[in-house]
């Protein structure tokens, strides 16, 4: 049988082959070559009679299979780490958090708070944006995710955590600023803040402007609220951010009535039988919404 074949050693490999997507990061972790690390995926692959890994361009990136076998990988080590924690001083491992950089500053830091206070094993926080965080619930690096989407997808389960709006930051003295709702259309002829062309925030923002007619433009590209924010108070332009965003005075908002809101959501792999999920979940809806 296949599964008399899978060698637990070489599951532990792919386990953490797949939290770093690198041969050479994961050879350091497990003590080993990268030559004795290449033959063990090479070895699972020809086990199960599929590929695991393949390249795209510069990046590694797992299979489905692969997603699959990871996700496999991880949940025994967690079973085997839970069980190891019924017996006499063996403390239980930590459980993973995934969530983006904005969600941990202006969402969840009283409901992380409160875990560590209450619950066994200490919590271990990944940082991640909402691919990353699918990518890690999926191949089993991450136990809970949190993250904004705009459709959540069927292979995970998922709860919606909060519903933000969006609002326009800006200075005092702007011209909009004594509003507090503005829509699209006042936007025209402005210079906004706005995050690079990668990012989900403003390619929803670029396609709502572009539906509304909008003639605008692109005041400075920045990476997170904080950077965007001060951009904001440098008086650069205005800025559109989600409403869980605190905005350090002197600066003002106004929600963004045509804008659709931000949809965050606590996601898990189904079936997870962990009862610290359950309360990391059940922390995070109660203190977010």
């Amino acid at each position: 049988m296949i599964v008399d074949r899978l060698v637990a050693e070489d599951l532990e490999a792919f386990a953490v082959f797949a939290a770093h997507r690198n041969y050479t990061h994961a050879a350091a972790e497990l003590h080993v070559s990268q030559p004795a690390l290449h033959a063990r995926i090479r070895k699972l692959e020809q086990t199960i009679g599929r590929p695991l890994v393949v390249k795209q361009g510069r990046n590694l990136l797992l299979t489905t299979t692969g997603e699959r076998l990871a996700a496999f990988a991880n949940d025994t080590r967690a079973r085997a780490a839970d069980f190891l924690s019924t017996l006499d001083d063996v403390p239980p491992r930590p459980l993973t958090l995934a969530a983006g950089a904005g969600a941990y500053l202006y969402l969840l830091g009283e409901a992380v708070r409160r875990y560590l206070d209450q619950a066994p094993g200490g919590l271990h926080l990944i940082t991640a944006d909402a691919e990353a965080t699918l990518d890690g619930l999926r191949d089993g690096t991450a136990d809970v995710g949190v993250t904004a989407l705009g459709i959540p997808p069927d292979d995970l389960a998922h709860e919606l955590l909060c519903q933000l709006p969006q609002v326009l930051a800006m200075r005092p003295d702007h011209r909009l600023a004594g509003r507090r709702t503005v829509r699209l259309k006042d936007l025209e002829g402005e210079a906004l803040v706005v995050p690079p062309l990668s990012r989900p925030h403003r390619q929803s923002l670029e396609r709502n402007l572009l539906d509304a007619g909008i003639d605008w433009s692109v005041a400075v590209e920045a990476q997170g609220w904080q950077l965007q924010l001060h951009f904001v108070e440098l008086g650069v332009g205005p800025a559109v951010v989600n409403g869980s965003v605190r905005t350090p005075r002197p600066l003002v908002t106004a929600r963004v009535t045509d804008l659709p809101p931000v949809r965050y959501y606590v996601l898990t792999r189904r079936q997870q039988s962990d009862k610290r999920v359950d309360i990391l979940k059940g922390l995070l809806t109660r203190l977010t919404q």
